[in-house]
């Protein structure tokens, strides 16, 4: 919205800062860690004046011995915090004509959604699993369908149906298929990243840090996506509107930043299915639209390996009956291990950052 501000740069010289991406995905961060931090403690005041407390999940994967039954008295829900941070600041400092603003927003709001919805029934019935995994992946689905569809659309050069392996220089070429082959990999990143987020939500300010490191680092990419010379130095397709996808990416980031003042341990309140599957489809998104979905698996290796636990222990757990984790997600095997909670959660923020930096290297190691 601020764009329009350039208009008048004849008038005033530093009307023109509102035209560039960095001084509009800073202000973007700024705005939104503003919002965040102050309308935090409002927000812990109404979750708790509706109960919005939501009883553990247990799925078979975490012996009743080991629950932490105090997190229980925590407000859930705290992602509509983030997600109206995200969407005001976005308003603001992303240019609106843009259909990668238009096509990130409706995929922001329509997993919050979803995510609230199953947040609800889970505080409303009191019922652990909130609505059927069925009806979740299904909804999750046509969600993802819908916003890799709209994204082809925007682009009819055919980039997006380039896969880029990680450590080499010439795309995957997969002659009729690759139009396909791409679609469903675009699909399967949205889902495969917001149940991943969403999964490893378990410990104070361990899913939200995680998020930060995994959003700077796309971020990053999508500037040297939307600038020619970055993008023509490195090798990686050039997508003029990527900036303004920076600037969604920085509202996340700032977003983060401010929860994470309410979110750190001791936390004040979680942010539930209605903040991690929209921040994971979010960042599954921009990994799509850079061509870096192979990357993800690196940068987002934190998410990996609570999904990958988690798959492993149902597995296990259905086949043979036995657990391979003491916990599942990974994060609570180490604490039966015998790890504080800080120090879980702060090992995993390191592991996030070498994750991160590991998955820029890729992007010059070809």
């Amino acid at each position: 919205m601020l764009t329009w501000l350039t208009e008048f740069e004849n008038l005033y010289g530093p009307m023109r800062l509102f035209g560039y991406v960095t001084f509009r995905a800073g202000g973007a961060l700024f705005t939104s860690m503003l919002l965040t931090l102050l309308f935090g403690p409002m927000t812990v005041r109404l979750l708790k004046k509706f109960s919005a407390v939501a009883p553990t999940r247990l799925e078979g994967l975490i012996p009743e011995e080991f629950i932490d039954r105090e997190k229980d008295k925590t407000p859930s829900m705290g992602g509509i915090l983030i997600v109206l941070s995200i969407i005001i600041s976005s308003i603001l400092w992303a240019d609106l004509n843009s259909p990668l603003v238009v096509i990130f927003m409706v995929l922001l709001a329509s997993l919050s959604l979803l995510g609230f919805y199953d947040d609800y029934c889970k505080i409303a019935h009191n019922n652990k699993d909130g609505i059927s995994s069925k009806l979740k992946l299904l909804l999750q689905i046509i969600i993802s369908v819908t916003a890799v569809y709209f994204l082809h659309n925007v682009y009819s050069d055919g980039y997006l149906q380039q896969i880029i392996i990680p450590f080499f220089k010439a795309p995957l070429e997969l002659g009729a298929y690759s139009m396909v082959i791409a679609f469903a990999l675009g699909v399967l990143t949205v889902i495969g990243s917001s149940n991943a987020v969403n999964l490893t939500d378990g410990k104070d300010g361990l899913a939200i840090g995680c998020v930060i490191f995994c959003t700077l680092t796309y971020a990053i990419i999508a500037y040297f996506c939307g600038h020619s010379v970055f993008a023509e130095h490195l090798n990686i397709p050039f997508i003029p509107d990527a900036s303004e996808v920076v600037v969604i990416a920085a509202a996340l980031v700032g977003s983060g930043i401010g929860f994470l003042w309410h979110n750190c341990y001791p936390a004040s309140m979680f942010m539930g299915d209605t903040g991690s599957l929209a921040l994971g489809g979010v960042v599954g998104l921009i990994a799509v639209l850079v061509r870096q979905e192979f990357v993800l698996i690196l940068v987002g290796g934190v998410f990996v390996m609570e999904a990958a636990s988690v798959i492993i222990q149902v597995a296990s757990f259905k086949l043979t009956g036995k657990r391979v984790f003491l916990c599942a997600p990974i994060h609570h095997h180490f604490e039966r291990k015998g790890w504080t909670e800080t120090q879980i959660i702060v090992r995993f923020w390191i592991l996030a950052g070498v994750f991160a930096l590991l998955g820029l290297a890729t992007l010059k190691l070809r």
